[in-house]
């Protein structure tokens, strides 16, 4: 280990909570991006596959959104809500442009956990009601509620979490005893049962992500959240779709959703749209929006400097086409991906859309190979390629670069890769 990090290690270890941990057993200690790159103290360069887990979609200080940021931080930094400035209502203005559906009105926060806990808040002011759905292997925070909602015991920390909450199987193909080509929908048809045996058959809304992202890259069936909606709207319940990791170009479409057509009645959203400045928002049409009327705010929720950032971000999209660049891009690493799963049982499923993709690692029994993933991510690290791991049982390798990546870029991760591979031992 080089010296900077053992330094960092310890400073670490002696002045953030103990719950803060890093990947790797040897750490680079990234000191400058740029654009899919990241850089070490020694000047190392790496390919960042990760994206600061969904963030910098536009590339790390994007000289573009870079621009944006420094104009208006020379201009006005933070003035709250109590004061009309533009940088925010531009922002909600351009959100309203993009989003499906007739969700236009926002409510800008600072995080994608306080998008989601807001997104309930206003669920709850609507249904007159504080309970919740939500799915097995699903993430959504880390305030008390959020955590509570969340469905991966690694990450629901809280020894008392909050009640009213069911769980509904998630909506994973792998390991089902459903046949993929007469699939009926149990996994979302169960919602009826759910409701009836498990809540007051009056929840406020079901919470759930349209690609499970740290539940392991889970993509549902197709017409699953059609199914789901319907359900939903039979009994008067409202659906949140979380695409704080899915949103803004991800998946091939600017949001995941636009994949079955399907529009919820809350859009939480946050990570991308800022390409690393704090922000986050929960998104409503009218009606539902008509709901929150008592006086809210956030102090530094849609402040002047991430508005700026924000909306540089959505120009940016645009004129780069970056959706359409990640289903390209996307679909020729996920072909590649497969071609190496070929003949490797202990490669389960490469499985996702667009540039986010995991490949599920298993071990003898079928039991999660958590220990071969850590050792394939060390092994990319040190041919400079940072990737994630995700899933239940941490085995997921997984791959969600900044959407301006090149296709030399992933070339070349994939020889790394197959080579990895090679190396490895059967089963």
């Amino acid at each position: 280990m080089n010296r900077d990090a053992a330094e960092l290690i310890e400073k670490k270890n002696n002045f953030l909570f103990p719950c803060v941990f890093h990947f790797y057993k040897d750490p680079p200690v990234i000191e400058r991006g740029e654009m899919q790159y990241l850089f070490d103290s020694n000047g190392t360069r790496y390919v960042d596959l990760y994206a600061g887990v969904s963030v910098v979609q536009c590339g790390h200080c994007n000289p573009f959104v870079v621009d944006a940021v420094e104009r208006q931080m020379e201009r006005l930094q933070h003035t709250t809500t109590i004061y009309l400035t533009r940088p925010i209502l531009d922002l909600a203005e351009r959100l309203a442009a993009v989003t499906p559906g007739d969700l236009k009105r926002t409510f800008f926060v600072n995080s994608g956990s306080e998008a989601n806990e807001g997104a309930c808040l206003l669920a709850s002011l609507v249904r007159r009601n504080s309970e919740f759905i939500a799915l097995r292997g699903g993430l959504h925070g880390r305030t008390k509620l959020t955590m509570s909602l969340t469905g991966l015991g690694m990450w629901r920390t809280d020894p008392n979490p909050v009640g009213g909450i069911s769980f509904l199987r998630a909506p994973k193909c792998l390991g089902c005893s459903e046949n993929p080509d007469t699939c009926d929908l149990a996994c979302a048809s169960e919602l009826n049962d759910l409701i009836a045996s498990s809540t007051s058959g009056s929840p406020a809304a079901l919470i759930a992500e349209p690609i499970q992202g740290n539940g392991g890259i889970v993509v549902p069936p197709e017409g699953y959240f059609k199914r789901i909606g319907e359900i939903l709207d039979s009994h008067g319940i409202l659906l949140i779709l979380d695409e704080v990791q899915t949103g803004f170009g991800r998946t091939g479409r600017f949001f995941a959703c636009e994949h079955e057509g399907v529009v919820p009645q809350i859009l939480t959203v946050a990570k991308g749209l800022g390409n690393g400045t704090p922000i986050g928002a929960f998104i409503a049409g009218d009606e539902i929006a008509s709901h929150y009327t008592r006086p809210g705010a956030s102090t530094t929720g849609g402040n002047a400097v991430s508005a700026a950032a924000g909306v540089a971000v959505l120009d940016y999209m645009e004129k780069e086409n970056l959706p359409q660049r990640s289903a390209e891009l996307g679909g020729l690493l996920k072909a590649r991906l497969e071609e190496m799963a070929h003949d490797r049982p202990w490669i389960a499923e490469v499985r996702g859309r667009g540039l986010m993709l995991g490949m599920e690692l298993i071990a003898d029994g079928g039991a999660p190979d958590a220990d071969r993933t850590d050792i394939i991510l060390e092994e990319l690290k040190d041919r400079g390629f940072l990737a994630g791991k995700t899933g239940p049982g941490r085995n997921v390798l997984t791959f969600m670069p900044p959407l301006v990546i090149e296709n030399e870029n992933i070339d070349a991760l994939c020889n790394a890769l197959e080579d990895i591979l090679a190396g490895q031992r059967p089963g």
